[in-house]
Formats: C-alpha cells, structure tokens, sequence
C-alpha cells in the first residue's frame, strides 16, 4: 500500500518536479492553436497540481506567435510561479520555473500575484 499524501503535500510534489527542470504536457496537434484551445490545456495542466491562472497573452517569438500563460502553486512560502507556453502552430505544451524561463513575461508572473493579492485584501 502506498503512503497518501494530504491535497498540499501532492501540490508541493508537483512544484518540485515543475521547478526542478522544465516540463512539457501533450497538446493537440493542429494548424493553430486557439485562445480556447490553449486556455483548456491550461486549465487541465493547473488543475493537476491546484494551480491558480495568473495571466494570458500571446506573444511573438522569433517570427513565430506564442500563447503564454503565467500561474501560481502553492501558498505562503511555498509558493512558486510557473511559465506556461504553447506554440500557436501546435505541439507540446511548455511548463516551467518562472525563475529559470528567459521569456520575458516570467518576470511579470510574481508581481502580477502581487498586486491582485493587495487588490483582493482592498476590495
């Protein structure tokens, strides 16, 4: 029988293995990707691990357009933001350390957390 572990216990696993290197979740292959289609492998990645959408844009790398997405996992110390892109001409979806990604929206992704939280406190 193996040990289970408690709902935080299994989002810190989760951001341990994100944070340790980047990681990629099956897209569908297709001409282009959606909004929507982006935004529901998303929302599948960060249900996985109780993630929490931060922002979306779409961005053009290399002469290429990007969809990106930035996220939180986990709470208090723990928490860590992560780095999600998708190539709009279909492919695997990218996971990765907000602190480790050379894509310029990653530093974007913890003040952005920053400002909804004291915006969430005033409301």
């Amino acid at each position: 029988m193996e040990p289970q572990l408690s709902p935080s216990e299994n989002d810190n696993a989760a951001v341990a293995s994100s944070a340790s290197e980047p990681n990629t979740v099956p897209a569908a292959e297709t001409a282009q990707v959606s909004d929507d289609h982006f935004d529901e492998v998303v929302q599948g990645a960060l249900e996985a691990v109780s993630g929490e959408l931060l922002f979306k844009a779409s961005v053009i790398e290399a002469g290429e357009k990007v969809h990106v997405a930035a996220a939180s996992v986990g709470l208090g110390d723990a928490r860590q933001f992560l780095l999600l892109t998708l190539p709009d001409a279909g492919g695997q979806l990218k996971v990765e350390p907000a602190a480790r990604s050379k894509n310029p929206l990653a530093g974007i992704a913890e003040s952005y957390a920053g400002l909804m939280d004291v915006l969430q406190v005033a409301a």
